[in-house]
């Protein structure tokens, strides 16, 4: 999977009406990290892996959307594999 596409993954969850909008705030940093091209690929995955695990503690979340979230960080971690 591509970084593009992850990255609109990303995008697509924050933009749920479902998603409380702390939480979609984070997942677009997280976007707005893995996104940025003057830094090495495996700090940005590591940036962005570490903001979609902070916000997957968020008890104010539904389950789903946890779930969501524990599947973006596996596939933002496997981006730099």
């Amino acid at each position: 999977m591509s970084v593009d596409a992850v990255v609109q993954q990303m995008r697509d969850l924050a933009d749920d009406g479902s998603v409380p909008s702390n939480v979609a705030d984070m997942i677009r940093e997280a976007a707005e990290e893995l996104e940025k091209e003057g830094k090495d690929l495996s700090v940005r995955v590591n940036t962005a892996s570490s903001i979609l695990d902070q916000v997957s503690n968020d008890p104010n979340i539904r389950q789903h959307t946890r779930t969501e979230i524990w599947n973006l960080a596996s596939k933002t971690e496997n981006l730099s594999s």
